[in-house]
């Protein structure tokens, strides 16, 4: 073995003992750390999940939704715009959508009423997200009764549940067929929600979205990238939320955590002396304090982070759901996909370990240099 890898292990076995000596001050200081670590990977963990999720949840979207404007309000479309869309250019398919909200004052939160494109649903019957089965209590072959715009009840057969697996977009929905959607909603033939396009170049979405505009001055462009750069601002705010909230507990922990890296306590100046007397160079002991903050604060960022990879993507991230996910009645229960994002993790270990180590470094090199009898006595 290489003399220079030797002359380091025999420090770090020399700061591990150091360590161990004052095993409840490094304890205390090693515990605190973990946590200030496990709370800002919890929040940095979760809000990335969440974004991958929503990106893949939405990679087969449309690439544009166009919705008619009245007044500055969404508006129904008719039959002539969708017509008219033929004539842009790049537009491979278009298809009217049926979708609308229902308020059900039983559990006192919105569903979202949808007719589904790509499969059939006999008159009747319906399709439930597991967040409504959950709330109303409901089974395939139960009946769900909702008030139309017509004042009246109408019942509909639940005929399955929807896969749980998309229950972040699926919790509060119900399929129903056209001829009942109409029906409840007072929507006569020929009128959409609004209208569903793909594009053949994916190249050239701004471009046909400005196209539609400048046809149908009366309709707004909605593009996927736009949706998603929402969700990204969303869960960026709400990320920031929580950190504020934690904002008191992380300065504190630098106050503390400085105070104890910068501060040298009489027996270690006391060790020191004797380490200069015995023959160590002051180089020696600078690497010496340099792996005793080192080995405290990787440890804490592996415990913190690994605790907060648990607490994430195992305990569904118990203490910053409520906060993170934004949903109020119609809960959604799913498990996320395990994704970390090395930026991120980078920059906690960067703005966690670096300081820390850093601080250790400028106490131990000024008493270090000093004279071995002074720093003793």
């Amino acid at each position: 073995m290489p003399i220079w890898l030797q002359r380091q292990k025999y420090l770090i076995d020399f700061t591990l003992a150091s360590l161990l000596r004052r095993r409840a001050k490094n304890l205390g200081l090693l515990l605190v750390y973990a946590l200030i670590v496990f709370a800002l990977a919890s929040v940095m963990l979760y809000t990335h999940a969440l974004r991958h999720e929503a990106a893949h949840v939405l990679a087969g979207a449309p690439e544009i939704v166009l919705q008619r404007m009245v007044a500055g309000r969404h508006d129904l479309i008719g039959e002539e715009h969708i017509a008219r869309i033929g004539q842009v250019r790049g537009v491979q398919t278009k298809a009217g959508r049926l979708w609308g909200y229902f308020y059900d004052p039983a559990v006192k939160a919105n569903y979202t009423l949808m007719v589904p494109p790509d499969r059939e649903i006999a008159p009747g019957d319906a399709i439930i997200g597991a967040g409504i089965a959950r709330t109303r209590g409901l089974s395939a072959g139960d009946y769900l009764t909702l008030r139309g715009s017509d004042g009246k009840a109408h019942t509909l057969r639940v005929a399955g549940l929807l896969d749980a697996r998309s229950e972040l977009v699926s919790s509060d929905l119900v399929l129903v067929a056209e001829p009942f959607f109409r029906a409840f909603f007072g929507i006569p033939a020929g009128q959409y929600t609004d209208v569903a396009l793909r594009v053949r170049n994916a190249q050239e979405v701004r471009k046909v979205a400005e196209k539609l505009t400048l046809l149908l001055p009366d309709t707004r462009p909605i593009l996927r990238d736009e949706v998603l750069r929402t969700y990204d601002a969303i869960f960026n705010w709400r990320q920031g939320v929580v950190a504020v909230l934690l904002l008191g507990a992380i300065l504190a922990f630098v106050v503390f955590a400085w105070d104890k890296a910068s501060g040298l306590s009489a027996e270690e100046r006391r060790e020191i002396g004797i380490l200069k007397a015995i023959g160590w160079e002051t180089s020696d002991v600078i690497r010496m304090k340099f792996w005793e903050g080192a080995i405290v604060s990787l440890t804490a960022f592996l415990l913190g982070y690994l605790a907060a990879y648990a607490h994430v993507f195992l305990a569904d991230a118990a203490l910053f759901e409520p906060v993170l996910k934004g949903w109020a009645v119609l809960y959604p229960r799913f498990a996320l996909v395990p994704t970390v994002d090395g930026l991120q993790l980078a920059t906690l270990f960067f703005f966690t370990v670096f300081p820390y180590t850093v601080a250790t470094i400028v106490p131990i090199w000024r008493a270090a240099i000093t004279d071995p009898d002074t720093v003793m006595r």
